[in-house]
């Protein structure tokens, strides 16, 4: 009884910080993230475009893993949707995959890592 009433009190409290107006994403979009960098004491927003090639659900821990190539270098970043130093998301192009784990796309280059734009 008493394990019950502090997950209850833990998801109420967890409930506060989930963002609402996220976009629905899948793995295979192209998104674009913005990132609140903190310059001193200046803040700016930087923007990482790439394609979801993960997503790990469990509420307020729900991540994505976002790959790019980077000057023929493929780079990953790992994002927690509903942290606040993500400032928005964009889903700029769905695409029709049959995986829920892109990982193989990291053993492919240039033409062949392209995805099938879904209509």
């Amino acid at each position: 009884m008493l394990k019950f009433n502090i997950q209850k009190t833990i998801n109420d409290i967890e409930s506060n910080f989930l963002k609402k107006n996220l976009p629905m994403l899948k793995t295979g979009d192209n998104v674009k993230i913005g990132v609140k960098i903190i310059e001193g004491k200046r803040e700016r927003v930087q923007f990482y475009e790439g394609t979801i090639i993960a997503k790990k659900n469990s509420s307020i821990n729900t991540t994505i893993t976002v790959r790019k190539i980077l000057q023929g270098i493929g780079v990953e970043r790992i994002f927690l949707i509903h942290s606040p130093k993500v400032d928005s998301i964009t889903v700029l192009r769905s695409s029709k995959v049959r995986r829920a784990k892109l990982y193989y796309l990291r053993n492919l280059r240039g033409k062949a890592s392209r995805l099938k734009q879904k209509i």
